[in-house]
């Protein structure tokens, strides 16, 4: 109670300042309360923005992943907008370099085109499987991405494929059940790192 005093001292000074202002200014008792409603209103409406500037942040991450198709991140899980095409597609790293994903739990394994696996550096080597796609089977490079980061949940040392019959990078089960958790709900798949 003792450190509430000088802050009431402040606060009562303050208010005498603006009070002497106002009567100094000599206004109509009418104009006088129309500028204080405006004040009242106008500090109401910052501490309302900072009270719930969380909220607002939150609402203003879900606009934006309705509208440009970006996930929705905190701290416990993230959450990627379903695409135009009714896909799951997000932007990630592989080896520190940039790329588009299409999600697909469908798929066993995460595999990469051959101009991202050019891009990353991981060359085209004997070691092939055949992996049976939706499109048949087909020849695939065996190879080993040393980072996969999607949406800031990061894998090491995660084994790939490189197919280089297809341009679509694939996040396939191999991530998705190295997570917490994943779902699909509503138009959102729903990561849990």
């Amino acid at each position: 109670m003792e450190n509430d005093a000088p802050r009431t001292l402040y606060l009562v000074l303050l208010l005498v300042l603006v009070l002497a202002s106002v009567v100094g200014m000599r206004m109509p008792i009418g104009k006088t309360l129309k500028m204080a409603a405006a004040w009242v209103g106008i500090f109401g409406l910052t501490f309302i923005l900072f009270a719930f500037r969380g909220d607002f942040s939150a609402l203003g991450q879900k606009l934006r992943a309705e509208a440009m198709g970006t996930p929705i991140s905190d701290a416990q899980q993230i959450r990627i907008p379903i695409s135009e095409d009714g896909h799951f597609w997000i932007d990630a790293t592989i080896n520190g370099e940039p790329a588009p994903f299409l999600v697909d739990s469908g798929a066993s394994i995460t595999t990469i085109s051959r101009e991202t696996a050019d891009k990353i550096g991981i060359g085209n080597s004997d070691d092939r499987e055949t992996a049976y796609t939706a499109n048949g089977a087909v020849q695939m490079q065996r190879a080993v991405a040393s980072s996969l980061n999607v949406a800031g949940i990061e894998r090491s040392e995660l084994a790939i494929r490189v197919n280089d019959n297809d341009d679509t990078n694939v996040i396939g089960m191999n991530f998705l059940s190295s997570l917490a958790s994943w779902r699909v709900e509503g138009n959102y798949l729903i990561l849990r790192p």
